[in-house]
């Protein structure tokens, strides 16, 4: 997959690759005219006949040194490909995902992931939990600091000098005053004044205003009510950005696809998007001069 998101056309970066080696990849692919920095060999090497704990060791251990060379400033972004996380807890890395195992890997700062499809972006305030446990999950204190490290992001990263951000609802028409729930105006709406949000706004309008420019990101309660607007909006070019880390770190956002794996028909769009977002922020974050937007 990589290998055919490179092949849609030249990049400005200089990329290093760990992995497992196979498929013969070389460890630069910088594009045509730039001067690539000194090439750092592949991560290990393996077979295609891997057990799930050894493919979990590949991927979780490749990740750790991706780190390492992004603290030492030897990169100035990582991106990661799909991984599988029953791998990665069979290898010891227990972790629900990488957002997770990042945080940590960085001295277990707060993040939040965020998805992005054109100009999408959606900041989940719960990821990977049960539907039953995300009302106690979503209080204000975690809405507030989900926004406030957004809030960091779009202006870092992405040069946008007064981030205009919405919180998405958690129940239908944004509770209908009580009928349907108070989370809405006894957790959302307090914390989207703390934040200068708008909201809560319905879930069925919130994406609309955001895809029209209204708002430059939007806090979503729970893991399918934000991975479903951005999938809509942008199926095969979204992509997954951990907010709150030191760098930028990006990722194709769908999983693995076991189903299809090795038959050389996955779409590249996605890996090819989260490398081109992770050179634009690189780029941007570099450039601590550039004017914001306001």
């Amino acid at each position: 997959m990589i290998q055919k998101a490179l092949a849609l056309g030249p990049l400005e970066a200089d990329l290093v690759f760990l992995g497992s080696g196979e498929q013969g990849a070389g460890p630069s692919g910088a594009a045509e005219g730039t001067a690539p920095r000194s090439p750092l060999p592949l991560f290990g090497t393996a077979p295609r006949s891997l057990l799930p704990e050894q493919a979990g060791r590949v991927a979780g251990e490749a990740v750790q040194e991706a780190v390492r060379l992004a603290l030492a400033g030897d990169v100035d972004a990582i991106v990661t490909g799909p991984v599988h996380k029953h791998a990665l807890h069979l290898a010891g890395f227990r972790y629900p995902g990488l957002t997770e195992l990042l945080s940590h890997l960085v001295g277990d700062v707060d993040v939040a992931m965020m998805l992005a499809a054109g100009g999408l972006r959606v900041v989940l305030v719960t990821t990977h939990i049960p539907l039953k446990d995300v009302p106690a999950q979503v209080t204000v204190d975690r809405v507030v600091r989900c926004g406030r490290i957004a809030e960091r992001a779009l202006r870092d990263w992405w040069g946008i000098a007064a981030p205009r951000l919405a919180v998405c609802a958690l129940n239908p028409h944004a509770g209908e005053s009580g009928l349907f729930g108070d989370e809405d105006t006894r957790v959302l709406e307090p914390a989207a004044r703390m934040l200068g949000a708008a909201g809560p706004v319905p879930a069925d309008t919130v994406f609309v205003r955001a895809l029209k420019g209204e708002f430059d990101a939007v806090l979503t309660p729970y893991h399918d009510v934000g991975m479903t607007a951005v999938k809509v909006a942008g199926f095969g070019t979204g992509v997954n950005v951990t907010l709150g880390l030191p760098f930028p770190r990006v990722a194709p956002d769908h999983g693995t696809a076991l189903d299809i794996a090795g038959k050389g028909v996955a779409d590249p769009g996605s890996m090819r998007a989260a490398l081109e977002l992770a050179t634009e922020l690189a780029r941007r974050v570099q450039r601590v001069d550039a004017p914001l937007r306001s």
